[in-house]
């Protein structure tokens, strides 16, 4: 499932992009697959995977999806993410990267086997996003710092149980391109870096795919938007806006149990 890698299934299928061609993506892939659309359409298309070629023009390369020297292919946005072909097959219209679900879908699965293996009490952990379940070694709910995305302490910990928790936030994916700052998360309106005042959000919820895929579109909401769709919605969210302030819904304030800024 990896962009990076020149001999993926996903890089595979991406190549087959815009084109007529059919892929028959693996089980697990296409339950990824299945699970960004899902994504792309609850979110009103925030979330949308289909960045990778604006990726790839702002710097942020992963492997070639045509002959040396040639253009990311760039067609239509489709009004799918993947487009089911008889039984197996699907089609894409455009690259897909599905980097902003597949930490969430890795810790889902591993959940899964941990708990029919008869694991009870454990978390697990995936480049920063995790899945809490039951209890810590102590009989207490697991604590997770908020981390400051300028690199300083912690801005908060929050206790939490039979929850996941993941973070989008632009503290390490961030480079010089064109003489200006660019990172990651991207608004697929624009193909461009989102800038809404606003530096990292986190959401804790039930399933890690889902609070990945919601803390990049509470993101790409923005610092105007992101309370009242937060509160709106019920989520537990905290987010950091650009002076690096720490603000949180009610439902996240009920799972903190310590903030830097109101110690002592």
């Amino acid at each position: 499932m990896s962009r990076f890698r020149d001999a993926s299934e996903l890089t595979a299928l991406n190549r087959k992009a815009g084109t007529v061609a059919v892929g028959r993506p693996s089980p697990r892939l296409r339950r990824a697959l299945v699970s960004a659309d899902r994504a792309w359409r609850v979110t009103g298309g925030r979330f949308d995977p289909r960045v990778l070629g604006d990726l790839d023009r702002l710097g942020y390369r992963g492997a070639a999806l045509d002959e040396p020297g040639a253009e990311v292919r760039t067609v239509k946005r489709a009004d799918r993410v993947v487009r089911p072909v008889g039984r197996h097959g699907v089609t894409i219209a455009r690259p897909i990267d599905l980097g902003g679900i597949g930490k969430g879908l890795a810790l889902r699965w591993a959940t899964a086997r941990l708990e029919q293996a008869g694991a009870r009490d454990f978390l697990v952990e995936a480049g920063g996003d995790l899945a809490a379940r039951g209890r810590d070694p102590d009989g207490e709910r697991w604590q997770v710092g908020i981390e400051d995305p300028a690199g300083g302490e912690d801005l908060a910990v929050i206790a939490v149980s039979d929850l996941a928790v993941a973070t989008s936030s632009i503290r390490v994916n961030r480079w010089w391109f064109d003489g200006r700052v660019v990172h990651h998360l991207l608004d697929p309106r624009t193909g461009e870096p989102a800038n809404q005042g606003l530096l990292a959000v986190t959401v804790a919820a039930p399933d890690p795919a889902w609070a990945e895929v919601w803390s990049k579109a509470l993101y790409l909401a923005g610092r105007p938007a992101i309370a009242n769709e937060a509160r709106s919605r019920g989520m537990a969210a905290w987010w950091i806006i650009d002076d690096g302030a720490l603000e949180m819904t009610p439902a996240a304030r009920a799972l903190t149990i310590w903030v830097a800024s109101e110690a002592d």
